[in-house]
């Protein structure tokens, strides 16, 4: 196979897809290890848990099944504007404000979001859902970012399963692209569009459901990449049918599970991207799902060009191969 550009609608840039490359020694790399002493002082196992709580889902003993809280070391912190400064010909700086919680999926230290009942589900996006509604309509926050890093490779500074929240006070670059992308497409939805596409096409399916559709995408750049695409037209999360959400959710559970079937225990992200808060049409929620199974290069890091060693078609057949529904 040749190596093959393909454009990513969503960001612009192009990935090579280029399998040749993977049968170099240690194409695939497994997460590091965390520090045994880590599981000893948990700050999210329930012994341990005095971080200031936001929201809780509670079981009938009236003891916590997952919860918000606030981050203790957060990476915005105040209710600022978002106030741009310049103070030089090249040096131009702004006010940061915002908030950053932490969403706990569960007292078990070593439950990941993979491994959580359906009910479990339901109770973290019941939560993200109230979150993202508190933070609409909070002063000065214009988007949430929602996160799960899973692993060290993915950034993640504790092994306790857990996603975060990012309420900022600016539309960053890389929302505003995508918000940028939808507009010039002039065929309708752009994720629609794909929707469909990939439906009628079915090569790059990973799981069909009543709620999403998660695909391979076609433009793809890393191996395993997945796009989870709401069948539901939204702009907004928070605004979802909490059902719908839930379906997400499921979703995303059961497409982790399956890549860590496929490729073994490897650091991945979960990335929401939602419409920024004051902004509608056009926009199409969706969720990427990026596995850290490679890692990023000079060339990569220099041309933004990715070099994907896992043509997507074959990605979805694994993948397909290890999901239990």
């Amino acid at each position: 196979m040749v190596t093959e550009l393909r454009l990513d609608p969503l960001s612009g840039r192009w990935a090579a897809i280029r399998p040749q490359r993977a049968d170099r020694p240690d194409a695939f790399v497994d997460r590091t290890p965390w520090p045994t002493e880590q599981r000893s002082n948990c700050p999210f196992c329930k012994e341990h848990a005095n971080d200031e709580q936001v929201l809780a889902e509670t079981s009938e003993d009236n003891n916590w099944t997952a919860r918000v809280v606030a981050n203790r070391y957060p990476a915005f912190d105040t209710d600022e504007p978002f106030v741009v400064f310049n103070k030089g010909p090249v040096f131009t700086e702004a006010t940061a404000g915002g908030t950053h919680e932490v969403v706990v999926f569960s007292p078990d230290h070593d439950k990941s979001f993979a491994e959580l009942t359906n009910s479990e589900v339901a109770d973290v996006m019941s939560l993200l859902k109230e979150r993202l509604t508190a933070h609409a309509a909070t002063k000065n926050l214009r988007y949430t970012q929602v996160i799960i890093n899973a692993g060290r490779e993915a950034g993640a500074s504790v092994e306790h399963p857990h996603g975060q929240l990012l309420g900022i006070s600016f539309v960053p670059r890389e929302l505003a692209e995508e918000q940028g992308q939808f507009s010039r497409f002039v065929a309708g939805c752009l994720l629609c569009v794909a929707l469909d596409a990939e439906t009628a096409s079915g090569r790059r399916t990973v799981l069909d459901s009543t709620h999403a559709l998660v695909v391979a995408p076609y433009w793809s750049s890393v191996p395993y990449e997945m796009l989870v695409l709401p069948r539901n037209h939204g702009t907004h999360v928070h605004n979802e049918a909490p059902e719908t959400l839930t379906g997400i959710g499921l979703a995303i559970r059961d497409c982790l599970a399956a890549l860590k079937r496929t490729v073994g225990n490897v650091a991945y992200n979960v990335v929401l991207h939602s419409a920024p808060y004051n902004h509608g049409e056009p926009f199409h929620w969706h969720v990427h799902l990026w596995p850290k199974a490679t890692t990023r290069a000079g060339f990569e890091m220099g041309t933004g060009v990715s070099i994907n060693v896992m043509p997507p078609e074959v990605a979805a057949e694994q993948l397909r191969a290890n999901l239990e529904v």
